[in-house]
C-alpha cells in the first residue's frame, strides 16, 4: 500500500503530538522532521525512529521525496513557510492562524492557488466526535432552525506574557476557534459583532494590551445570535461547551471529565473536573483532522477546512478588536 511521505516543521508541543499521531496512521509515513532546536529534533528522531532530520526546513522542502508538510512552527513563520512549501509543490497542513495580518494571509493563499496543492487549516474542533455529531443532528433538522448558539471556551490558566505579546491577543489566538465553531455549527456567516471585555485574571495581560475575559455577541446573516464567553483562567479545568437552540429543540455537549466515576451519597453528588487542557480534550480530534488531511491528498479531495475559513475567522477577530476599541457593534463588512 502506498503511503504519503510527510515532513513536520516545528517540534514544540503541537508538533510532537502531530508527529506521534502521523506515526500511528497506516496511510502515512513520517519521513522527516525539522526544527531550529537541535535538541528537539534529536529527541523526536530518537523517540519515533526518524532518520531524516533537518534544522532548516528549506532543506526538507528541497527533498523531492517529501510530498506533504505539517506546519507547527510559531505563528509569525506560517505565511512564509506556506509560500515556500506551495512553491515546492508540497501539500500543506498548517496550524491556525495562517498569519496575523490580512495582507500576509492573502499573499499565502495566492501562493496556494497558483501551486494547486491541497491546503488544510488546523481548526481541530470541527473533527471532535461530539461536535461532529452535533453538526450532523443540526444539519438533519432535528432541532429545527437554529436561533441561538452559546459557546463557552475557558482555558485552565493564562499563557506567559511573552506568548500573549506574540500571539495576536485573545481574539486571534483563543477566540478564533470559537469564531470558526459558530460558522461550522450554524452553517452561517457573521453580519455584526459586539464585544465587552477586560483583564480580570491578570492585570499584566491588560498592561500588555490584551484582555483575558470576554463576552461576545455575534449576529449571523440568518438573524441567529451567537454568544461566546471566554476566560483565560477556569480553576476547575478546560471548559469547552456548546449549546445550539433551535425552533424545534436544542442540542449541547458536556465537558470531558478526567474520569467517569460518579459519587452520590446523602451528603454530596460529585463528578470529576474536566480534563486539564486542549491536548487531552481534543486528542481524538487531532487524530481525525490529520487522517482527513492525508485522505484528502491521497484521494484528491477538497479539504473540508481551508484558507478561506482561516481568513474569515481572522477578520472576525479584527471586528471583535474594533468593537472592543470603539465600544460599539461592528458590521463584518467594515473589516473586509
Amino acid at each position: 500500500m502506498r503511503k504519503l511521505r510527510v515532513g513536520i516543521i516545528g517540534l514544540g508541543r503541537i508538533g510532537r503530538m502531530h508527529a506521534r499521531n502521523i506515526k500511528s496512521i497506516i496511510q502515512a509515513d513520517l519521513a522527516a522532521i525539522s526544527d531550529i532546536s537541535e535538541e528537539a529534533v534529536n529527541s523526536v528522531a530518537e523517540e519515533l525512529q526518524i532518520n531524516q532530520k533537518y534544522y532548516d526546513y528549506r532543506e526538507m522542502l528541497n527533498d523531492p521525496s517529501i510530498e506533504a508538510v505539517v506546519i507547527c512552527s510559531s505563528t509569525n513563520t506560517h505565511a512564509q513557510i506556506i509560500k515556500e512549501a506551495a512553491s515546492a509543490k508540497k501539500h500543506i497542513f498548517c496550524e491556525k492562524p495562517i498569519a496575523l495580518t490580512i495582507e500576509e494571509v492573502n499573499d499565502a493563499l495566492n501562493s496556494i492557488n497558483i501551486s494547486g496543492i491541497k491546503f488544510f487549516l488546523g481548526f481541530n474542533r470541527r473533527f471532535d466526535p461530539t461536535f461532529s455529531k452535533m453538526k450532523e443532528e443540526i444539519k438533519s433538522g432535528k432541532i429545527g432552525t437554529p436561533h441561538l448558539a452559546i459557546i463557552t471556551s475557558r482555558d485552565p490558566a493564562p499563557p506567559s506574557l511573552d506568548y500573549v505579546k506574540s500571539s495576536g491577543g485573545l481574539f486571534l489566538d483563543m477566540t478564533i476557534h470559537d469564531f470558526d465553531m459558530a460558522r461550522f455549527m450554524l452553517n452561517d456567516e457573521p453580519y455584526e459583532i459586539y464585544v465587552s471585555a477586560s483583564s480580570l485574571v491578570d492585570p499584566a495581560i491588560g498592561k500588555a494590551g490584551d484582555v483575558d475575559t470576554a463576552a461576545i455577541v455575534i449576529t449571523m446573516k440568518s438573524g441567529a445570535r451567537v454568544i461566546i464567553n471566554n476566560s483565560r483562567k477556569a480553576v476547575y479545568g478546560y471548559d469547552q461547551r456548546v449549546e445550539i437552540f433551535g425552533s424545534e429543540g436544542m442540542i449541547m455537549n458536556q465537558n470531558m471529565p478526567k474520569d467517569f466515576a460518579f459519587l452520590s451519597n446523602p451528603y454530596e453528588t460529585q463528578l470529576s473536573n474536566p480534563v486539564y487542557f486542549f491536548i487531552e480534550r481534543y486528542k481524538e480530534a487531532y487524530i481525525h483532522e490529520i487522517e482527513t488531511f492525508i485522505s484528502c491528498v491521497m484521494q484528491d479531495e477538497i479539504p473540508p477546512v481551508g484558507g478561506e475559513d482561516g481568513k474569515i475567522s481572522l477578520l472576525m477577530g479584527y471586528a471583535a478588536q474594533k468593537s472592543l476599541t470603539e465600544n460599539r457593534p461592528v458590521k463584518f463588512s467594515e473589516v473586509i
